[in-house]
């Protein structure tokens, strides 16, 4: 078998891609260049958002141990949060329920366990939403029982969210896990109002 030489780049005004053919009786005019479909790349993962933070792209959620440090934890982490996000007159609102919200969660949740918290604003709202691992009781007095608990240890939630054009309550959990889920909304001032 004949040792076959790297064929030479086309030289200038050669058509790129085009094949030769070294075969004998074959003539240079019945040879087609050669088509690639056009290449498709795509960026895995997607590039992330790169907009400057403001109250539209807030949206965030931390998992912490139930410990004695974990309301003030919250809530020092929920203010940079806010404050990146310019989150303006309802700043304060929220992290007085920030922090009254994970307290409640901490009571509800046995040591070495772990509560959540998720910080959203969609639409000029800001939703406050944690959950503990106290499951809700089947019983209807042992519930009743637990509810008063959990509404006496929530008590600024129902002035803050009544300033504030808002709506609070607690509810089984399903997800991130079993437990309960205790949520607060802070509606924002309209704009020239």
């Amino acid at each position: 078998m004949p040792e076959v030489e790297p064929e030479a780049l086309p030289e200038d005004g050669a058509e790129a891609g085009a094949a030769r053919c070294d075969r004998p009786g074959k003539e240079e005019a019945d040879v087609r260049p050669l088509r690639f479909p056009p290449a498709r790349f795509t960026r895995c993962p997607p590039p992330p958002e790169l907009d400057e933070p403001h109250p539209g792209n807030l949206a965030y959620s931390f998992t912490m141990p139930c410990a004695a440090s974990t309301p003030l934890v919250a809530r020092e982490t929920a203010a940079t949060v806010f404050d990146v996000h310019r989150l303006g007159e309802l700043f304060d609102p929220a992290l007085l329920l920030v922090r009254e919200l994970v307290s409640c969660a901490c009571r509800f949740t046995e040591p070495g366990e772990e509560v959540f918290l998720s910080l959203r604003h969609r639409e000029q709202v800001l939703r406050l939403t944690v959950y503990d691992t106290h499951e809700r009781h089947a019983h209807p007095l042992l519930a009743a029982s637990c509810d008063r608990l959990r509404r006496a240890a929530l008590r600024l939630t129902p002035e803050l969210v009544g300033a504030h054009g808002g709506a609070w309550g607690f509810a089984a959990a399903q997800h991130p896990g079993t437990g309960t889920r205790t949520w607060a909304t802070l509606r924002r001032a309209a704009r020239g109002a």
